[in-house]
């Protein structure tokens, strides 16, 4: 009888088999979280004819026939746009535990395929989603941290702690003067927000939330994506959304939700716009998501990595240690 070959590929998952039971642990413990409030659980499709237009994101295209026509669809990079349609057909408060894509995004805590949470909250503020997300925290990290309470600091407070410099006012020379100061000598050309984010990623993102989870609000208004905007207690104009750190990793985004069909499509017009002018692929605008719109009801979402959100609950650093196959040997 002839000997089994022996190969040198490592089929096994880069986890281990208590990341398994914890992610099951954890699933079971989101559903009967949301369960109890009556947050109805739903499924929307993976694929799409339409795709995000942000800049920074880039989405994987597949090719399908629909009805014997090839077409070029677009896997989700957040289920945002189907779930909105459903908000719209009176669906009440809903969410979703799914697969979410975004090309080239590969690290210790990326990963071009993985699972996201999102919920949806009709008449929600985001102060209301703040303490529902508290909440939920509270049952799936209460083993490793017991309670938790969560602080509030806004982006431009966070900022000014960190490089004495006002995000929302700053002059591209003052930013390009505090990258500089930094050690960040990156030329990033005019692109002021793109120094922002450079300063914000390297000098303010690792230190939030060591001491307890961080609520970071009052982003610049240019990061308000699919949020409303507003003025904060200065006066100056903000997007409308939070994004949630524990021990430096970001795990949640929340918007209050823009829900002006036609102030969306100027976004995602003028998205479009800077993806010709950089050499990026123009993107299909979602007619079905702006039609829906008008009948939407004042809402704030969130979506959360559960991926991440599971290396805080088993303590671990790279992505993966909690999840099976990641894209290089997928």
């Amino acid at each position: 009888m002839s000997q089994p070959i022996q190969s040198s590929i490592q089929y096994q998952p880069t986890c281990d088999l208590d990341a398994l039971k914890s992610r099951a642990k954890m699933y079971a413990q989101i559903r009967q979280f949301f369960a109890e409030r009556e947050v109805l659980e739903v499924e929307t499709p993976v694929l799409s004819q339409a795709g995000v237009t942000d800049v920074h994101l880039a989405s994987v295209q597949a090719q399908r026939h629909v009805q014997g026509k090839k077409q070029i669809h677009y896997l989700q990079t957040s289920p945002e746009f189907a779930m909105k349609r459903l908000l719209a057909s009176g669906s009440g408060a809903i969410y979703q535990i799914c697969k979410v894509f975004r090309d080239d995004e590969h690290g210790r805590k990326h990963n071009s395929e993985f699972t996201m949470l999102e919920w949806y909250r009709p008449q929600f503020s985001l102060k209301d989603l703040m303490l529902e997300v508290t909440d939920l925290l509270n049952v799936v990290l209460e083993q490793r941290f017991g309670e938790v309470r969560p602080t509030v600091l806004s982006y431009k407070h966070a900022f000014m702690d960190r490089l004495d410099l006002n995000p929302l006012q700053a002059s591209l020379k003052e930013l390009k003067d505090a990258a500089h100061r930094v050690g960040l000598n990156l030329d990033l050309g005019d692109d002021r927000l793109a120094y922002i984010d450079l300063l914000f990623s390297h000098m303010v993102e690792p230190s939030l939330g060591f001491d307890t989870p961080v609520f970071l609000t009052d982003f610049p208004p240019e990061l308000a994506s699919l949020a409303m905007t507003r003025h904060d207690e200065d006066g100056e104009l903000v997007a409308a959304r939070f994004e949630l750190y524990i021990e430096g990793l970001e795990l949640a985004n929340a918007y209050d939700e823009l829900i002006d069909a036609d102030v969306l499509r100027g976004r995602f017009e003028a998205d479009n716009a800077v993806r010709k002018k950089l050499g990026l692929h123009v993107m299909p605008i979602d007619e079905y998501l702006l039609a829906a719109l008008p009948n939407m009801s004042d809402c704030a979402g969130i979506a959360l990595g559960i991926d991440r959100l599971l290396m805080v609950v088993m303590n671990q650093m790279k992505l993966e240690k909690v999840i099976t196959f990641p894209a290089e040997v997928s």
